[in-house]
């Protein structure tokens, strides 16, 4: 019950955070942040007496709300000494940090949201590699790049992090065609200028078709490796019913 009742306040103070970023100024709604800001504060302070400090802060989940909770204790005192401008704002993107909470309460919603959590961590552990690799290629041809083209389109390759910023640009296919274009317009046709074309274009098919295809194969069959596994499991049973039913046979 307790848990509901928890997941409730979380969905009413997302609610009122929403709102009140669009920009509505209600005074309920000040009086609705209060109110769960204050029970997520109660809520902490009663798992402390029943844990005890050591056994509230060794568990990971009420670490998360722990530290959520104190991340959002400002509200408490703007409630009393109003606040605006950028304060306003910070404290506004301090509390919306609340919402992670919502991770808490998964089982709300089933075991397929578990499961692909669970697959999402399998997959990022299995191609951690692949991508170390990937964002390494992604570095080193944007030192590469900086260092060939950063005078010519400073808004791409002026220094290094920018440079490798429009590589990745570049390996996601998002605007890839206005690099290079950036480099040598449409109307130049000189031998250097289609030497450029061609290895921004060796750059996107490698990077961008090929390599973004390999990490997402790679992520995919990751997550789906419990079912393959059960699939398995399934068959090898089979397998071994049919067998026994030949032996009986005999």
């Amino acid at each position: 019950m307790a848990d509901q009742l928890i997941f409730a306040v979380i969905l009413i103070s997302s609610a009122v955070i929403y709102l009140q970023v669009s920009g509505y100024t209600w005074p309920w709604l000040e009086y609705l942040d209060f109110i769960t800001t204050l029970i997520f504060l109660i809520e902490m302070i009663v798992k402390h007496k029943v844990y005890g400090l050591k056994g509230y802060w060794s568990d990971g989940w009420n670490r998360m709300d722990g530290i959520l909770v104190i991340l959002s204790l400002p509200s408490l005192v703007t409630f009393f000494v109003p606040v605006s401008g950028a304060n306003l704002s910070v404290l506004l993107s301090l509390r919306l940090l609340r919402a992670l909470r919502f991770f808490r309460f998964v089982h709300f919603f089933g075991s397929g949201i578990k499961q692909m959590g669970q697959g999402f961590m399998r997959a990022l552990k299995a191609s951690r590699s692949v991508l170390a690799a990937f964002f390494i290629i992604i570095a080193v041809f944007g030192l590469i790049n900086c260092s060939l083209f950063g005078h010519i389109s400073p808004e791409h390759f002026g220094t290094p992090l920018r440079s490798i910023y429009s590589v990745f640009q570049l390996f996601t296919i998002e605007g890839w065609y206005d690099i290079p274009a950036a480099i040598c317009p449409l109307e130049e046709s000189t031998f250097m200028a289609g030497l450029v074309r061609l290895y921004f274009c060796i750059l996107l098919v490698g990077g961008g078709i090929i390599g973004m295809s390999f990490i997402n194969s790679v992520f995919v069959d990751a997550m789906m490796e419990d079912n393959n596994e059960e699939l398995i499991d399934r068959i090898n049973q089979l397998e071994e019913k049919i067998d026994k039913l030949l032996e009986n046979k005999k």
